[in-house]
């Protein structure tokens, strides 16, 4: 359990918040929210000890302890994959050097003999014996090979480090366990073992994260931050954001009655806890929400920004066809071969492959960025795209301000463009900023103001939530369902591809698994999980 009291936090005269009073209970997931800068990764910071807050205390019970998803990937490079894990319990790590040095000394008195029995009864009762093996196995879980676990961490990539770093953190089973978007660089099945894995955890645990989905599978309460507040309220994101919707929607309607807001509300918990039943966590989930007064459900004050695609001609029948493209990479790997298929008119399409190289590959051929290594695709006459790389990173190497930077892709006057950039919810002085300065969430936001200028009826997205707060992600989300055009798209997020994807094409060495479906039906088809064991052998 951890208890905050009177907290606040302040960087030079800007507030975050202040007067905080929170308490985090065993057996609960906390989701904490907040646009970016409200100050979600501080507030974890704050709670581990890292920083100091200006005021207030935050206390554990006694002989609890807390583990924390350290952001620091090179910290632990001179030691092996698993003398990492194993650091995520000090208590035993510490035990473990103890035992090892008196153990290594030629002679040892009868003093060290009373002390290596006291470290031998301690070390059994953290279970000691079996910690190795149950780090291999959150290793393994994570994807991390087993011939990798006594590898030097200078030794594995960037990617892996994460990993090791998560299974550090879970590591041990801590009472507290604070986690900072632990699912970046996780491949979908990754994030979905991490929600199983904390969905039957009983300890304590804070998370913050940008994936919707895995925020709605893991969390009980929300932890929302918002205009210098830190607010608790019962139930998912999901919950939050439509009680939160319909919130403002009564408080839009001058005419309700207070009668008919209560009788809505009620109604809106009603069928929301029939929903609960098919969560991972039901019964404290319908707990939660039986509990819930109507009075806590309030408009949030957040802004969403107005992602709008429109298209400025219908397109034809015919709008890409694609015959044995085959890409590699530069060392060699193939990354898919042999790999046709047809789009047809209206279809909203996400690529998948356990390499992520091989979504953009393919996104970078159709675009006339890439020779294929292979094969032929043809678009249609009618197609016009608009197209979000995964890399923008050339797109941003100017010193013009971010009006004379739109303008380059639009023919409209300054008006125009400010009004493209105000949708965005860029400001007036945010404007005059010059765009190399640009944060990666602004960058991105550029991007897809770029993208609505072009009015085109086909979308290429290379996993477009990178970088986006929850706000921007879910408008982004909600035009992309209602969008009448076609959509090609690559993604991590579970929630944006089983809520915009009506076909799925796994892209693999050898060929591609094509179905139309849902993401949800498609990771749980058998017949599917068989075909993708072949393919990827």
């Amino acid at each position: 359990m951890i208890t905050v009291t009177n907290l606040a936090i302040q960087f030079g005269k800007k507030t975050l918040y202040k007067d905080v009073n929170l308490k985090f209970t065993s057996g609960n997931i906390y989701g904490i929210i907040g646009a970016n800068g409200a100050g979600k990764s501080t507030l974890l910071r704050a709670i581990s000890g890292e920083l100091e807050p200006n005021k207030g205390t935050i206390e554990m019970l006694p002989g609890e302890r807390m583990s924390v998803l350290e952001q620091d990937h090179f910290k632990y490079d001179e030691y092996s994959v698993m003398n990492t894990v194993l650091m995520g319990h000090q208590p035993l790590w510490q035990n473990m050097k103890e035992r090892e040095a008196l153990y290594a000394k030629e002679e040892m008195t009868e003093e060290d003999g009373v002390r290596a029995a006291d470290l031998e009864m301690a070390f059994a009762e953290m279970n000691g014996w079996e910690a190795e093996s149950e780090a291999a196995q959150l290793l393994q879980n994570l994807g991390i090979k087993e011939e990798q676990h006594y590898a030097q961490m200078s030794d594995i990539s960037n990617n892996e480090k994460v990993r090791v770093m998560l299974a550090k953190a879970l590591f041990g089973h801590p009472d507290n366990l604070l986690l900072d978007e632990p699912t970046n660089d996780l491949d979908l099945d990754t994030v979905q073992w991490l929600e199983e894995y904390l969905s039957n955890l009983e300890q304590c645990v804070l998370v913050v994260s940008h994936d919707r989905h895995f925020l709605d599978a893991v969390s009980t309460q929300t932890v929302d931050i918002d205009f210098g507040k830190v607010t608790l309220f019962s139930g998912n994101y999901s919950f939050w954001y439509e009680s939160s919707q319909l919130a403002l929607r009564q408080a839009q309607n001058q005419k309700m009655k207070a009668e008919e807001k209560k009788k809505q509300l009620e109604e809106f918990i009603r069928r929301f806890s029939a929903n609960v039943a098919k969560s991972k966590q039901t019964t404290s989930r319908k707990k939660m929400l039986e509990k819930l007064n109507v009075e806590e459900i309030t408009p949030s004050t957040r802004k969403y920004p107005g992602i709008i695609f429109s298209m400025e001609r219908e397109p034809g029948t015919q709008i890409l066809e694609v015959e044995g493209l085959k890409a590699l990479d530069a060392d060699g790997t193939v990354l898919f071969d042999n790999v046709s298929f047809t789009i047809e008119k209206g279809q909203k399409t996400v690529f998948l492959s356990h390499n992520p190289k091989a979504m953009t590959a393919l996104f970078e051929i159709i675009n006339g960025n890439r020779e294929a290594d292979a094969g032929t695709y043809k678009w249609g006459v009618t197609i016009t795209t608009a197209y979000l790389p995964l890399d923008n990173t050339a797109f941003f190497q100017s010193e013009l301000n971010l009006v004379d930077w739109l303008s380059q892709y639009g023919t409209g006057n300054e008006v125009m463009m400010k009004s493209f950039l105000g949708r965005m919810l860029f400001k007036d002085e945010d404007i005059q900023k010059k765009v190399c300065v640009l944060s990666g969430g602004e960058k991105m936001r550029c991007m897809i103001a770029r993208m609505q200028l072009k009015n085109a009826n086909c979308l290429i997205l290379d996993t477009p939530t990178n970088h986006l707060d929850l706000e921007s992600i879910q408008a982004f989300n909600n035009n992309l369902v209602s969008f009448k055009g076609n959509i090609l798209f690559a993604s991590h997020d579970h929630e944006f591809i089983n809520t915009v994807a009506d076909r799925i094409i796994e892209l693999t060495p050898k060929g591609t698994i094509d179905k139309l479906t849902s993401y949800d039906e498609y990771i749980y088809d058998e017949a599917i999980k068989e075909k993708k064991a072949e393919m990827y052998a």
